[in-house]
């Protein structure tokens, strides 16, 4: 295990990074900023490899799954009762496409395919980084959605101000 102060180097290199993100108004911007930052401290060589307490992984999946569980709210439900068709229309194509795009990336580019896989789908960086460590590949994972996070964050919100003038309002409003 890495001792305390490295991993409250990593902590605070996270924090700033978080915070600093914040500055830019893009969504999910701290967790995108922490990974940086911690990533980048990392990467520096200046400390040693953080190896977290036991335990500390079940803590932040069992932290992680309340967050995302307090959003599915009564409303959420009755919305999906009206959007039933497309959340399976895009979950399907979404897996597919992951699916796809994964075996493809692997095949051609030569690279493992539990993270190619892993790296194409569809899920959030915290979870799929997750379930990427189950694999022992969770750094490689939480690189490949790193990158694919932070250009939907960023490319997404101005195609929408884009599109949405051309099409109207959003239906609802």
């Amino acid at each position: 295990m890495s001792s305390p102060w490295n991993l409250l180097l990593y902590g605070l290199a996270g924090l700033i990074g978080g915070l600093a993100a914040m500055r830019t108004g893009i969504p999910a911007a701290p967790l995108a900023g922490s990974l940086l930052a911690a990533g980048l401290v990392s990467m520096s060589g200046r400390l040693e490899v953080a190896q977290w307490p036991s335990g500390t992984r079940t803590a932040l999946e069992i932290a992680i799954g309340s967050v995302i569980g307090t959003a599915l709210t009564a409303t959420a439900l009755s919305e999906l009762r009206q959007l039933w068709r497309p959340a399976l229309l895009i979950t399907v194509s979404l897996v597919a496409t992951g699916l796809v795009v994964g075996l493809w990336s692997s095949r051609l580019l030569h690279i493992d395919p539990v993270v190619a896989l892993l790296g194409a789908a569809p899920g959030g960086i915290s979870g799929m980084s997750l379930v990427g460590a189950e694999f022992g590949v969770g750094a490689a994972v939480a690189a490949l959605h790193a990158v694919r996070l932070i250009t939907v964050l960023v490319v997404l919100p101005l195609v929408v101000k884009l599109v949405i003038p051309l099409t109207g309002s959003p239906p609802g409003h």
